[in-house]
């Protein structure tokens, strides 16, 4: 299994190199080369645990490693640190099926990836014969960042270092961030959103004579962000788990299509559900759900990516974000591999903030449906599914849900949808209690336990007495200022 850049400019790698390398030479993303096909038949995948099914979905990409290996970096990931028995459960719910993928130590989706990925990256430095120490860098509107954190801690051979953007994620998620332990972890928040963070991130990790500098000094960098293809394909295997789980309860029949509905700001997670399509998942339609930042709807209506627009900070955070960077792969796979279209499309949102999809990719989006949802309905959609089935979504999943809502209502389509439900509804308490009938808390902690008292919904483990945990990363930077924090950052290690 070759992975190839986006760009078409940089050496082509296996997993280990690509997932090592983290973004490619070029600028690119790394992307496989062919999707591998399912092979066995729906009962088979029905009737496996997750570990396995994961390790069946994985093993095509993963060929130099062997089946051993493979399985310890499964194994490794998906202990106990999953309060749910199965990992990943579906819960039906309002006339969908809610994919719970927040049940891992940060209550997020991230977990799901993050979790695997510093087995699969300490396992291909030994493949690959890495002596220098890899130093993550990891921007995050959110939850990606302490998944990292935690997945990465004290993770021997690496280092972690993590920019949030400032006063733009919840208490919950900067609580959690804040007071990260591990003797590899660094944090800072920056003034700027998460497109500045982000941005400025792809630009260190591309300026070369950096890389020379930190490399003179024994560390090499990489990314966890999901620009990283290591992070993308853990995710996939939790979409076949997915439809596995349709045929087994009877939802569907084997072979009969799905929809999937994702929360999406920077594209990666509903991208995983295309590669489960291209792999044999029957997927009617992938639907792209946005807040108030909606430029992936404009431009699936479109076909025109737009970034001149004005930012706004919600209160579905994860998905403030206006430049999505996980698109980049969709347009190269829709576009047949042209890498200098992509380059071209590319180069003109960098110059000019602004693309159009040629016909070829307009054609692929067919695939796709796309809509939005409003701060104050997110809220209504909240309130309205616990009041209907006692069940509690957070503000990103209940972007989805709406979205999924008004499809329904537009198109008629009937088929059975699974909602990626990313984040426990504790991690926004604040919100989802209001959104409940709750009276407001004094603050996000206390909101937590109302919100726990009202519903009776578990508080995960890992955001349990977190307010009284201890501040070890404090501060804020000008982005500006991210490269000499990683300077002195991988200094001050040696």
């Amino acid at each position: 299994m070759i992975f190839k850049s986006t760009r078409g400019q940089a050496p082509e790698k296996n997993l280990s190199g690509a997932v090592i390398q983290g973004i490619a030479s070029d600028k690119g993303l790394y992307v496989p080369s062919e999707f591998p096909k399912l092979k066995k038949t729906w009962a088979e995948y029905a009737a496996m645990d997750y570990k396995t099914l994961a390790q069946e979905v994985l093993g095509p990409y993963a060929v130099e490693f062997t089946p051993e290996e493979l399985k310890a970096c499964i194994d490794g990931a998906y202990t106990d640190k999953f309060e749910a028995e199965d990992v990943v459960p579906l819960v039906h719910a309002g006339g969908a099926d809610f994919l719970e993928l927040y049940h891992g130590p940060t209550a997020a989706f991230k977990d799901m990836a993050l979790a695997f990925m510093p087995y699969l990256m300490t396992t291909a430095m030994a493949k690959e014969q890495e002596d220098k120490t890899v130093c993550i860098l990891v921007s995050t509107s959110g939850d990606t960042g302490m998944a990292a954190l935690k997945g990465f801690e004290d993770v021997p051979g690496t280092c972690i270092i993590v920019f949030f953007p400032d006063h733009a994620v919840s208490p919950v998620q900067e609580q959690q961030m804040r007071t990260a332990t591990g003797s590899n972890t660094y944090v800072t928040s920056i003034f700027g959103n998460f497109d500045d963070a982000q941005t400025t991130q792809k630009a260190i990790l591309n300026d070369k004579p950096f890389g020379e500098e930190i490399g003179a000094l024994g560390y090499r960098f990489s990314a966890a962000n999901s620009m990283n293809v290591g992070r993308l394909l853990p995710q996939v295997a939790y979409y076949v788990w997915a439809y596995a789980q349709m045929v087994k309860n009877g939802r569907v029949k084997a072979g009969g299509p799905i929809n999937i509905c994702v929360p999406s700001g920077n594209f990666g997670n509903i991208l995983s559900a295309y590669y489960a399509k291209q792999m044999g998942v029957p997927v009617n339609k992938l639907i792209c759900a946005s807040n108030k930042n909606k430029v992936l709807t404009d431009f699936f209506h479109t076909g025109v990516y737009d970034a001149r627009r004005d930012f706004y900070v919600t209160n579905a955070p994860s998905m403030d974000i206006i430049i999505s960077s996980n698109l980049e792969r969709l347009l190269y796979h829709l576009s047949g591999c042209d890498d200098a279209a992509v380059r071209a499309m590319m180069d003109a949102l960098a110059e000019e903030k602004h693309y159009e999809a040629n016909p070829a990719i307009r054609e692929g989006l067919k695939d796709f449906a796309a809509g939005f949802a409003t701060e104050e309905e997110i809220l209504a959609a909240i309130g309205e599914l616990y009041r209907e089935d006692h069940y509690l979504m957070d503000t990103h999943t209940a972007v989805a849900y709406k979205v999924y809502r008004d499809y329904k209502a537009q198109t008629g389509d009937e088929t059975p949808t699974v909602i990626a439900s990313t984040a426990s509804p504790y991690k926004f308490a604040a919100a989802v209690s209001g959104a409940i009938g709750l009276p407001k808390a004094e603050d996000e902690f206390a909101a937590i336990d109302a919100l726990n008292a009202a519903s009776g919904v578990r508080v995960p483990y890992g955001l349990k007495d977190l307010k009284s945990r201890e501040i070890l990363h404090k501060g804020a930077i000008a982005r500006e200022d991210m490269k000499d924090f990683v300077r002195e950052t991988i200094k001050s290690r040696i």
